[in-house]
């Protein structure tokens, strides 16, 4: 019977996963609608975090995958109101913090991220982007989902609200 109730279980995660990826065009195009919003230092700040908390959700950093959401980063139209290598040094700076030091890394980057609680528009769009990375490779799994709820709780947000 344990068998029957997982499996079911393991279908109604993969339904509501499913039901995210539908969701990312229409998410993209709000973000987009938000873009003049999200020109903070708190919202920049913010969004490299939970780059780096997805792209560590897992346990490792692999460098293909670092280049691979670097590579998002710059091109995301929702983030050119900051300077690239802004970013980038930013996002570098969390990864390298979780892979030196994965408990203190860890909790820079929530730190980070928190800094757009509060802010209703930056806090949604910061788990709209944690969404959309973690979802970029077509795989967003259990650990990505993870990342994307503790930084709900650091953002004061239900993650609920987002299919989570």
């Amino acid at each position: 019977m344990s068998f029957i109730n997982k499996l079911i279980s393991n279908a109604h995660t993969v339904n509501r996963l499913m039901d995210l990826v539908d969701k990312a065009p229409q998410w993209r195009k709000q973000l987009l609608a938000k873009k003049n919003e999200l020109r903070g230092g708190s919202f920049r700040d913010a969004a490299m975090g939970m780059c780096a908390l997805v792209a560590a959700a897992d346990g490792t950093i692999d460098p293909d995958e670092r280049m691979r959401v670097a590579g998002l980063i710059c091109a995301d139209p929702v983030l050119n109101n900051f300077p690239a290598d802004e970013l980038r040094a930013l996002f570098d700076d969390n990864c390298h913090r979780i892979t030196t030091d994965p408990a203190f890394g860890r909790a820079h980057v929530v730190q980070q991220i928190a800094k757009a609680a509060g802010k209703q528009a930056e806090a949604e769009a910061v788990v709209q982007i944690g969404i959309m990375i973690g979802n970029a490779d077509g795989s967003f799994d259990q650990a990505e989902v993870a990342a994307v709820r503790e930084a709900c709780q650091a953002l004061r947000v239900d993650p609920s609200r987002f299919g989570l």
